[in-house]
C-alpha cells in the first residue's frame, strides 16, 4: 500500500520550558550518534501511556509480539514452553490512545527532532510505533544492531525516539549504545545472518568494547540515529520494563516503492 500522510497543525503546551537541544547537544548528536534529554515527556503523560501498557497486556490486545516469535537468546523457545505467551511489544502504538498523538505532536518532541532532520517531520508508522515491554525471567539478549537493517528508505537518515516509562538501567535491560559506529562503514562478514554483529569477529571487539549502557528515569528520551549500532540484555530484576519508541525521517527522505517501509501510513509533523 502506497504510504499516506496525516497532517495536523497543532498548537500544544509544551511539557518543557525549552523545546530544543543546545548547540552543544547537537555536535554531541552527530558526533556520538545519540543523546538523552532528561524529563522531556511529563509524569502525567508517562502515566497514562503506562496505564494503556497495562491495559493492552491484561487484555492482550493485538497486533502483539510475543519473546517466543523471535527467539532470541532466553526467550521462550516456543508458544508452547514455559512463558510461551510472554510479549515483546505491543505494536501499532499510536492507533492505541490518543495520548500517542499528544506525544507525537509536543513540541518538546518535534521541536528537537526538527533541529536533526529539518522542518518537514514525518513518522512512519510501518516501523517502531510500538510498546517495548520486557518482562521478568522469560525477556531475551539483543545483539548488536542498527535499525537500518529492517529499513528501506532513499537515505538512512532517520532517528529514533526512545521514551522510558520506568526506570530503566543494566539490571533490567536498558539500551546499550557504540558511540560514534553510525559513523563507520562496515564490511558484510562483519555481520551473521540475521544482520547482527559477529562478536567473535576481531573486527567487531574494539567496538563492542566501547559500548555505553543508558540508563533513564521515567520521562527520559533517547535520540538515537538509525546508523548506531545498539543491543540489550535481558531484565534480571523483578519488575516489567516498558518503553515507546517512535521513528522519524525528513520529508525528502521517501520511503522506497514496494517495500515494507512503503506498506503503512506516515504521519506529516507540521
Amino acid at each position: 500500500m502506497a504510504a499516506i500522510e496525516f497532517c495536523w497543525t497543532l498548537a500544544l503546551m509544551s511539557t518543557s520550558g525549552c523545546n530544543g537541544f543546545s548547540p552543544e547537544e547537537i555536535e554531541a548528536f552527530w558526533r556520538d550518534g545519540f543523546i538523552v534529554s532528561r524529563g522531556l515527556a511529563s509524569p502525567e503523560m508517562v502515566d497514562r501511556m503506562r496505564r494503556v501498557t497495562l491495559d493492552g497486556l491484561a487484555r492482550r490486545i493485538e497486533p502483539l509480539e510475543l519473546e517466543a516469535d523471535l527467539n532470541y537468546p532466553g526467550a521462550p523457545e516456543s508458544r508452547d514452553a514455559a512463558g510461551g505467551g510472554t510479549v515483546r511489544r505491543l505494536k501499532q502504538a499510536h492507533a492505541r490512545d490518543y495520548v500517542f498523538t499528544e506525544w507525537l505532536t509536543d513540541p518538546a518532541l518535534g521541536d528537537r527532532m526538527r533541529q536533526l532532520l529539518g522542518p518537514r517531520l514525518v513518522c512512519p508508522l510501518a516501523h517502531h510505533n510500538c510498546i517495548m515491554t520486557k518482562e521478568p525471567r522469560f525477556s531475551s539478549d539483543t545483539g548488536w544492531h542498527q535499525d537500518i537493517r529492517y529499513w528501506s528508505f532513499e537515505r538512512p537518515e532517520l532517528v529514533n525516539a526512545w521514551l522510558a516509562l520506568g526506570p530503566e538501567h543494566p539490571e533490567n535491560g536498558c539500551l546499550k549504545v557504540i558511540p560514534g559506529s553510525h559513523r563507520m562503514a562496515y564490511e558484510p562478514s562483519q555481520f551473521d545472518a540475521e544482520s547482527f554483529l559477529r562478536q567473535d569477529d576481531p573486527r567487531n571487539q574494539p567496538l563492542i568494547a566501547a559500548q555505553q549502557s543508558v540508563s533513564l528515569d521515567p520521562g527520559d528520551v533517547l535520540f538515537f540515529h538509525c546508523l548506531t549500532f545498539h543491543a540489550a540484555s535481558r531484565n534480571h530484576s523483578d519488575q516489567p520494563k516498558y518503553s515507546v519508541v517512535f521513528t522519524f525521517h525528513g520529508g525528502e527522505n521517501r520511503p522506497r516503492p514496494g517495500s515494507r517501509s512503503a506498506s503503512s501510513p506516515e504521519l506529516l509533523l507540521s
